[in-house]
């Protein structure tokens, strides 16, 4: 089974294309083990800050028809911490990790960047693009093409490793954010993050459910979106793209192979269904292919690419 599903992504053969993105599990080993004995090809770790971030004050989870939101504030160990649990990972397994940091400026993100090279990760990978803290930090980093081509072009003269840069899907024009992520360097994209902030409210107690009031919103809802901006990305800039968005099965994860990524991220199912989703969808992606008479998911073609406008 593993044959079929192999793919090749910035110099390393992937047993699997299915990813644990960031933020979806607690910053464990064990955690990260348990995924990737289920079926996930890279695990990826939550994003990791300078200091230790004890994250937003619950709830911080609140489903609706179709999604969830989320403003878990980045909460993180801090990356001292998050790296120990990076090598206790490495000691047993050696599936390819990505470490993912975030950071507000060019000064943190060099640092945060120096630590993850001297990991055993294999890729790192920039949040330029959480919603969930906008009131604390504003706009996204992945919002100003200047900001994004300082930030990787910095990073990327402080480490030997592949630099994925994780874009906003709260963007008017994504390719202009794209192409300074290229020419700064980036080795491979992550599209999308979460899509809003968005808000519910809880009508009987006339109040917001989050107690931040505002998450970003994930899930079944955002599928569409995800697979939009992949396509166009992929149409028109030639860097690999982890996709999420969405991703609930195996016809998923072929939609956005279609639409342009190499990878595909599984999030919020993971929180619906637990760690035994990868081996559901792992399972429906070979029966896709054995009933399209596809020998390897690389055999699948990808959608045609838009054409390039002069």
């Amino acid at each position: 089974m593993h044959k079929r599903l192999k793919i090749k992504f910035l110099g390393s053969e992937i047993d699997s294309p299915i990813v644990l993105p960031a933020g979806v599990m607690d910053m464990s080993f064990s955690s990260l083990q348990d995924a990737i004995i289920n079926g996930a090809g890279i695990v990826t770790s939550k994003s990791l800050t300078v200091q230790p971030r004890a994250g937003h004050e619950g709830p911080v989870v609140a489903e609706f028809e179709g999604g969830m939101l989320n403003a878990m504030g980045l909460c993180n160990p801090g990356i001292d911490d998050g790296l120990k649990e990076i090598e206790q990972f490495k000691t047993n397994f050696a599936a390819p990790v990505i470490v993912s940091i975030f950071a507000t400026n060019v000064h943190d993100f060099m640092q945060l960047a120096k630590k993850v090279d001297h990991s055993s990760a294999e890729f790192l990978e920039l949040n330029l693009s959480c919603p969930n803290v906008f009131d604390e930090f504003g706009i996204p980093l992945a919002a100003s093409p200047q900001q994004v081509f300082e930030i990787i072009k910095a990073v990327k003269e402080m480490t030997s490793k592949p630099v994925i840069a994780k874009l906003s899907p709260n963007v008017h024009a994504i390719i202009p954010i794209a192409e300074s992520a290229q020419k700064a360097g980036a080795d491979a994209l992550c599209l999308i993050n979460t899509v809003g902030p968005g808000m519910l409210i809880d009508i009987r107690m006339r109040k917001p459910i989050l107690k931040n009031k505002f998450g970003g919103m994930s899930g079944p809802c955002i599928k569409p979106i995800a697979l939009k901006l992949i396509y166009e990305v992929h149409s028109k800039i030639g860097l690999p793209i982890i996709g999420t968005g969405g991703v609930q099965s195996g016809e998923d994860v072929i939609e956005m192979w279609m639409a342009g990524a190499s990878l595909v991220g599984v999030g919020t199912a993971v929180h619906y269904n637990g760690m035994n989703i990868f081996t559901k969808i792992k399972q429906e992606i070979i029966q896709f292919l054995e009933d399209q008479n596809y020998h390897l998911l690389m055999d699948v073609p990808r959608l045609p690419s838009q054409v390039r406008e002069k």
